[in-house]
């Protein structure tokens, strides 16, 4: 029987097919970038970018082979917000990926059962793909929407909740597997309210050393959500003076008015093949570029 040590697994990962998001710096710092066979989860509090990075990751997916993508149509389930149809029109036509929106085949999902329930859909969906451009990456945008408001504080609903993360997490990994995609399924954040580096009492691991606009934060859903995934990457966002506004006082003012600058950061929290990192990146008209500094 074989024995799948630290080194074999690291090993394999290094070697699975990846997505890459389409800027060198990026995809250097991400081994490649987001590997098939694998869900990978990507934590930030709203305006942090993580449906800027699953669009452009949906649209370098369709790039074809020899320029070292995937040649594959993506799934983007989104279950909150209306799917942001403008900005990804303005990725297909202001960056330098290309791709097209007719590769993106967009479903609403509004409650975990509703994904569980339609788990052999998307299955079928994935072996009929296969006779066209396949489909080599599904998103989930976001999974902490879909267990924000049926499930109270009392013991059977936390049971019955961590019961559905186990469900939903074994049917993407083994989608993952069997149809060999990438799975990237965007999570959001709550404010950390344990002391110490522990959350309620727990420590674990380096939950304490998040932050984002000024405040500690940790993954929504838990320590159950987070034996589901594969990797998990966040996204921070901070900002910082840069000096005074001094034109404010050629106009009138008083000049005292202060210039801010918003610096983004990923972050690799675990990944079976990446050390734990970070880098600086920005978000522009043509997609999301990391920062060399």
């Amino acid at each position: 029987m074989a024995v799948t040590t630290p080194e074999s697994l690291v090993s394999l990962f290094n070697s699975t097919r990846k997505i890459p998001f389409g800027c060198p710096i990026l995809d250097s710092f991400l081994g490649g970038g987001i590997p098939c066979n694998s869900v990978t989860e990507l934590v930030a509090e709203s305006g942090c970018g993580k449906t800027q990075l699953c669009l452009q990751l949906a649209l370098s997916a369709q790039l074809p082979l020899n320029q070292g993508r995937l040649s594959g149509s993506s799934l983007y389930i989104h279950t909150e917000f209306p799917f942001p149809f403008r900005r990804l029109q303005q990725l297909c036509h202001a960056s330098r990926l290309g791709g097209n929106s007719d590769n993106i085949f967009v479903h609403a999902a509004h409650s975990a059962e509703q994904l569980l329930d339609e788990m052999p859909k998307i299955e079928s969906f994935l072996v009929d793909s296969q006779s066209r451009l396949p489909i080599r990456l599904i998103v989930i945008d976001s999974i902490a929407a879909l267990f924000r408001s049926e499930f109270d504080n009392t013991h059977s609903d936390l049971k019955r909740r961590s019961s559905l993360f186990f469900k939903i997490s074994g049917q993407l990994k083994s989608l993952a597997k069997r149809f060999n995609v990438a799975v990237m399924v965007a999570n959001q954040v709550v404010d950390f309210m344990g002391e110490n580096g522990s959350l309620n009492g727990l420590r674990i691991g380096n939950l304490g050393s998040l932050y984002s606009s000024g405040r500690r934060v940790c993954p929504a859903l838990g320590l159950a959500w987070a034996n589901c995934v594969n990797s998990r990457l966040f996204l921070s966002r901070n900002e910082e003076v840069i000096g005074a506004d001094m034109s404010s006082a050629s106009t009138g003012g008083n000049g005292d008015t202060l210039c801010r600058l918003t610096r983004r950061r990923l972050y690799v929290l675990f990944a079976p093949h990446l050390p734990e990192s970070s880098i600086e990146f920005v978000i522009r008209r043509e997609g999301v570029f990391g920062v060399n500094r």
